[in-house]
């Protein structure tokens, strides 16, 4: 058990993967090891953390490149960018924004880039920690809801879902 939760959280761990990679390698490839509901303890507990601190270390990292001017010409523009991906559901929901934009388990979201957006915008550290944690917890629901869905054959090949939306077999 102890390799099954070491091996789903260097998983979460991954940028871009996080635990819209962990949770369904979890219960589709672990359920003899470690039980669903272990499963999304550990990637939540663990995606939680991450988010944390990697906001935490962001201030140490950003003063020391800030120093080299290469950083400003090519890596500041594309941490700009970021922001401006952010900046819109921070502007309209507070830091609610954060915590949806965390959530959404989509490329390009999740707790990376919420605690780079949130740093660069100037998100208080106390108001980060809580949407991380509700973005995360979204995020999970999200991602154990469609796994089972998955497990169960709802969204499976000849499954009643695909024949509705998509009007034909996979």
């Amino acid at each position: 058990m102890i390799k099954a939760i070491f091996l789903l959280t260097a998983i979460t761990f991954v940028p871009m993967l996080e635990l819209r990679a962990s949770i369904p390698f979890g219960i589709f490839g672990m359920a003899k090891q470690i039980s669903w509901l272990g499963v999304v303890c550990v990637c939540v507990v663990a995606n939680i953390l991450l988010g944390w601190l990697f906001f935490l270390v962001l201030d140490p990292v950003f003063r020391v490149l800030r120093k080299w001017k290469w950083f400003d010409k090519a890596l500041w523009p594309r941490l700009l960018g970021t922001q401006r991906r952010i900046h819109p559901y921070v502007e309209k929901y507070g830091e609610m924004g954060v915590a949806i934009f965390i959530g959404i388990p989509l490329p390009g979201s999740g707790v990376y880039t919420g605690a780079l957006g949130s740093y660069l915008l100037g998100v208080q550290k106390k108001k980060f920690m809580v949407a991380n944690a509700i973005g995360v917890l979204i995020a999970a629901m999200a991602v154990t809801c469609l796994s089972f869905l998955i497990l169960k054959g709802v969204l499976g090949k000849g499954s009643w879902v695909v024949k509705l939306f998509l009007k034909t077999e996979i």
